[in-house]
């Protein structure tokens, strides 16, 4: 499904971060992260090229917006997750933005991904 794609992580949740990176890996995806902290995710950000993301809104070290504002300028496909409400700013400024309530089950989580990431390739 996801054709060796190399998905980004930010969860700070050990067990959820670990049931996502099975997940991207069952559906065929590599999985980068997972990322506990937006200083995290920038730093993994800043060497690799991602073809989509899955985003926790509440990292350690504080909300996710910057990170979800940085790929989304670039054009990466992006789902965020979150137990409590996502970002009002953020959500100001991509209200098209896919955002699943916890608990969510990994699987369809990713297929819905897989449908993005494969909607932004181009045609062969």
């Amino acid at each position: 499904m996801l054709d060796h794609a190399l998905i980004f992580i930010a969860e700070d949740e050990p067990f959820i971060a670990l049931d996502l990176a099975m997940a991207v890996e069952d559906a065929g995806g590599e999985v980068l992260g997972p990322a506990g902290s937006v200083k995290e995710a920038f730093a993994l950000l800043e060497s690799h090229c991602v073809a989509a993301a899955i985003l926790d809104v509440h990292l350690s070290d504080g909300d996710v917006s910057p990170v979800a504002e940085r790929l989304l300028a670039s054009g990466v496909p992006v789902i965020l997750q979150t137990g409590v409400a996502a970002p009002l700013a953020l959500m100001a400024s991509f209200p098209d933005l896919i955002v699943h309530r916890k608990p969510m089950i990994s699987e369809n989580l990713v297929h819905q991904l897989a449908l993005m990431v494969a909607a932004k390739k181009p045609a062969a």
